[in-house]
């Protein structure tokens, strides 16, 4: 048996802000590491595995470089570089609200994911920072929407990075939303919207169905305007598209909203069209200096009519 190294010591140095990608080979298996690669990860052909391991680009947990004819070795990570023949530009860019050397605050603009996925690794939050700042362990601690704009909290350290997941965990933070939405006069505000939400059969999409609930959202009514009003919305919880599927199940699906109710993409490159809800606000103790923080977006969302 191999004894693994610590998996947080990568042994692939970031290339332009993105750390390697980890595969770990299952305990049965035969060939060579390169059928490995090739039937496990099928994104990649076959020829493009090959032309990445004679390039370097594949190493073992023990920083080894593989060869394509290596036997396969059960248990056993690999590390390897992602690669994208081709990205989509968001042509907007974050701000940096506040950092020292436990936390970051980045302003998010719409559009610009958090972190890689897809057809996203170099047009990612994540990635703009850490090449931007040269900051090889930032971490975000929660994750907003590609489509919501606004505040996400990163760890700069892996040392430190525990005590403030625990804020999230222990629902210790205070989080407050601004939306766009269609009025009803006859839904009475403020409210609470408590229900269980599940992946839906689209993968991508989240629903209500029956059960004990394991989402709840605040809401309130700032203002009102010609058929719309600004909503303040506090995630008590913080599923995947909470706001926009609780929001929507109420009658109120969030203004310029491409998959609640029903899914309506945009055609690649349009920004016309930016979801109307911003992650406006962050407030929490420190568990380290134990002095009370907040900060506040400097975005804002359309002006109702």
């Amino acid at each position: 048996m191999h004894h693994p190294r610590d998996p947080h010591v990568l042994p692939l140095p970031l290339r332009d802000g993105v750390g390697p990608s980890c595969v770990a080979l299952p305990a049965a298996g035969q060939g060579s590491m390169l059928d490995f690669l090739a039937q496990h990860l099928p994104a990649v052909d076959r020829a493009e595995w090959l032309r990445r391991i004679e390039a370097g680009d594949v190493v073992d947990e023990h920083g080894v470089r593989v060869t394509a004819q290596r036997p396969f070795e059960r248990g056993l990570r690999l590390y390897y570089y992602r690669h994208l023949p081709a990205e989509p530009v968001i042509p907007f860019d974050e701000v940096v609200l506040y950092q020292d050397e436990h936390l970051l605050v980045a302003d998010k603009p719409h559009f610009l994911p958090v972190t890689p996925s897809g057809r996203y690794l170099q047009q990612t939050l994540l990635v703009r920072l850490k090449k931007r700042l040269g900051l090889p362990e930032l971490s975000p601690l929660h994750r907003i929407d590609r489509d919501t704009a606004g505040l996400v909290l990163f760890s700069v350290q892996r040392a430190t990075r525990g005590r403030y997941q625990a804020l999230f965990r222990d629902r210790t933070i205070t989080k407050h939303y601004e939306a766009v939405a269609p009025w009803r006069q006859e839904l009475a505000f403020p409210r609470e919207h408590c229900s269980r939400l599940d992946e839906s059969p689209q993968f991508f999409r989240m629903h209500e169905v029956p059960g004990e609930p394991n989402t709840c959202t605040r809401m309130e009514v700032l203002e009102v305007a010609g058929g719309w009003a600004r909503y303040r919305l506090s995630p008590v919880t913080g599923k995947r598209h909470q706001l926009r599927v609780h929001m929507a199940a109420l009658g109120l699906p969030l203004r310029h909203d491409a998959l609640y109710p029903e899914v309506n993409d945009a055609p690649e490159g349009d920004f016309s069209r930016p979801l109307q809800l911003l992650a406006q606000t962050l407030a929490f103790t420190d568990p380290l200096s134990g002095k009370a923080l907040q900060w506040q977006s400097q975005r804002s969302l359309l002006v109702l009519p």
